[in-house]
Parts: structure tokens; C-alpha cells; sequence
């Protein structure tokens, strides 16, 4: 494994989702405070993930063939330019600056190729018996992300005004950009093989008629369903049922990042050692599960954070060993869109589960995590057989 390599790609993930953690919290505020109502609020909150569940398995599939690093690049520079315009759109007032911030969002979308580029980068340089250890990374950058960002976003916008939080956000990514450009290398090595060519929706019906690659994609389509379910309702939860205040919510929401970057960083190579990656996700569903189901009848501090750490673990053990296995049964040539199809999967979860989740809430306040650990608990009953008992490809 070449670690130099391994670093700059944890830091290229990590500066990233600082820039998302950075704008996300203040996205719905300025949405409120440009006026905007109906279609727009939903189209501007959606369009960002929307991007990427069309754009990922392009990536994905131009980083085969081209390499990894030029895609990474252009994914970093492409950031840049869009908080760039996020921090534009924060001077202006009205229709225009909603539409500039649609924009924005959109172009994040679209050039947002870090996750599954990252991944498949990770697959390049790792060994098979390391690979989900490895992925762990992505995960921990992930949560760290989301960790730091928020507190950089409240400074940035303290000190330099609301349209501080996007240049700070586009300077690190640009600052990304030059870090990669200068020590990143390239990952794919040169093979005899060449990429299949296949039409958009190809890429999709070629990885989901695979059986276990198309149950892993799948999998991790409810495993981000259940999580982004939770992420959408539980500030609402706790202020409505609970009385917790915004702040509340923001420390809540960190003590998940940071069990989860443990988990991720640390303790998911020894899992996946012990336990190998099939049992690993089956055992992951179920912890989820676990947590959810306790949630809504948590009442007391401990109970929360109890609950909080259960439902953290799950989900935090899912992704590595997910796209760890993922990689392992796909070829070089194809583990960019492979990953970038699950990463569009998640995508497509993440715009699916807030209105489901939220239509839940508003009749009873239990039923969305109640549901959601159904859902998990199942997949994992399914994931339990198809993985450890059929180990075919």
C-alpha cells in the first residue's frame, strides 16, 4: 500500500466534506431568507444528490478508463468553482440569488466524484485483505468532515457575513486541487483489458443482474435510506417530543460523527479480520436495526445516547466492508462503476428517504424509525443468507 498516496486521498475526502459540512447546516437559512417557497425549497435541498445519482457511474466509469487521478482533480476543481457560486449567490437577494444557488447545488452535484473515485483509488493501491480497512478511511473522513465543517461554517459566518462559508469552503477545495495536482499519483495501473462501453442505464442493469455485487448495491441503497431517514427527523424529533434545543441537535448529530470515525479509522480493520465482510454487513444491518428501534422510546440523556451509540456502530460499520467486498469481486477495469453505481444508489436513497421519512413523522413520531429498523432488519435476515451462505459473485 502506498501510504503517502493513502493520505493525500483521506485528505482529499476530508477537505471536501468539510466544504459540505461547511455549507449544508446554512443551506436551509438561506433558502428561508431569499423567499423561497414550494418546488424551489425542494428543488434546491434535492438537487445536489439528485446530480449524483445521474453523474456517479459516469465518473466512475471515466476514472477505468482515463485513471483516477484526473477525475479526482477535476471533482476537486469543480467543487471549488460551485461553493465559489454558493458564496455569489449569498450577496444577492430574491428569485436571483435562488436561482444561482441552484446552480450551485447542481454543479456540486455533477463535479462531485470524490466518494466513489476515492474508493476506487483506495481498491488501486490496497491488497484484497486490507481493502475494507482501507475504505474505513472514507468513512472517517466522512465523519470528521461533517464534524468540522459545521463549526467552520458558524465562524466563517461570525466573522466574514454570509458569504463567508463559501469561500472559506471554495478556498479548501482549491487548496485540495493544488495538494493533489502536485503529490497525488496515479493510481490504475495500465492493463490489457479494456473497460466495457455501456450506456448509462446499462451500467445499472449490468452490476444489479451480478448477484452479490447486485444484493451489495442494493444493500447499501437501505442502508443510506435508513440513516438519511434518521438524519432528516431526528432535530425534529428531539425539539418536538423531547425539548431539545437547536444546539442540542448539533452535539447529538457530532457524537455520531465521532463514534463513527472511531469505528471507521480504527476498529473496522480487526472486524473485518475476525469476521470477514459478508458477516460484517449482515451484523451491521442488525445493529442498525438495534438502535433505531430504540430511538423513539429513548427518553432520558443515557437512554439517547445509548441509542445514539448503537445506531452510530451500525452505520458506521456498513460502508467499508460494503465497498471493500465490492471491489474484490469486480475487475480493475470496472471498479470505478461499480463503486459509482453503489454511490449513485446511496444518492438516490438520500433524495427517496426525507419525504418518506418526514410524511412519517407527521403522523406519529415513532413510526419512521420504527419502520427503518424493520426495513434494516430485513435486508440484514436477507444479507445473512445471500452473503454467508451463498458466497457466488
Amino acid at each position: 500500500m502506498k501510504k503517502p498516496s493513502l493520505l493525500i486521498v483521506f485528505l482529499s475526502v476530508f477537505i471536501d466534506l468539510i466544504g459540505f459540512g461547511i455549507v449544508i447546516p446554512l443551506l436551509p437559512l438561506y433558502i428561508k431568507d431569499f423567499g423561497a417557497t414550494g418546488w424551489m425549497i425542494g428543488a434546491i435541498s434535492a438537487s445536489f444528490s439528485l446530480m449524483q445519482f445521474v453523474f456517479a457511474p459516469a465518473w466512475g466509469r471515466l476514472s477505468d478508463k482515463i485513471g483516477r487521478r484526473p477525475v479526482l482533480l477535476i471533482s476537486n476543481a469543480g467543487a471549488a468553482l460551485a461553493y465559489a457560486m454558493f458564496a455569489y449567490a449569498s450577496t444577492m437577494t430574491g428569485s436571483a440569488a435562488l436561482w444561482v444557488l441552484l446552480t450551485s447545488r447542481i454543479f456540486a452535484g455533477i463535479a462531485g466524484a470524490n466518494l466513489s473515485v476515492a474508493s476506487a483509488y483506495i481498491a488501486d493501491i490496497s491488497p484484497p485483505e486490507k481493502r475494507s480497512k482501507s475504505m474505513g478511511l472514507i468513512g472517517m473522513a466522512f465523519g470528521l468532515g461533517f464534524i468540522v465543517g459545521p463549526v467552520l461554517g458558524a465562524l466563517s459566518t461570525k466573522h466574514l457575513g454570509l458569504s463567508g462559508p463559501g469561500w472559506v469552503a471554495a478556498s479548501l477545495c482549491a487548496a485540495n486541487f493544488v495538494l493533489g495536482y502536485f503529490i497525488l499519483r496515479e493510481s490504475l495501473k495500465p492493463s490489457s483489458e479494456a473497460a466495457a462501453k455501456r450506456a448509462q442505464l446499462d451500467e445499472w442493469s449490468f452490476f444489479l443482474r451480478k448477484p452479490t455485487v447486485g444484493f451489495l448495491i442494493v444493500s447499501y441503497f437501505f442502508a443510506t435510506f435508513c440513516f438519511a431517514a434518521f438524519e432528516i427527523t431526528f432535530g425534529i424529533f428531539l425539539v418536538r417530543e423531547l425539548g431539545y434545543n437547536v444546539e442540542a441537535i448539533g452535539y447529538f448529530l457530532a457524537y455520531c460523527g465521532v463514534l463513527a470515525a472511531i469505528i471507521q479509522g480504527g476498529a473496522i480493520g480487526k472486524l473485518v479480520k475476525r469476521l470477514g465482510e459478508r458477516k460484517l454487513i449482515a451484523i451491521s444491518l442488525f445493529v442498525t436495526a438495534g438502535g433505531l428501534a430504540m430511538l423513539p422510546f429513548a427518553t432520558t440523556l443515557p437512554a439517547i445516547l445509548i441509542g445514539l451509540a448503537i445506531f452510530a456502530t451500525g452505520s458506521g460499520i456498513n460502508r467499508p466492508p460494503t465497498f471493500g467486498l465490492l471491489s474484490i469481486l469486480t475487475p480493475s477495469t470496472e471498479q470505478g462503476a461499480a463503486l459509482g453505481v453503489a454511490q449513485s444508489a446511496g444518492s438516490l436513497a438520500r433524495i427517496i428517504a426525507p419525504p418518506f421519512a418526514t410524511l412519517l413523522l407527521d403522523r406519529h413520531p415513532q413510526t419512521p424509525y420504527l419502520v427503518c429498523a424493520v426495513i434494516s432488519a430485513v435486508v440484514g435476515v436477507i444479507a445473512w443468507k445471500k452473503l454467508c451462505c451463498k458466497p457466488s459473485a
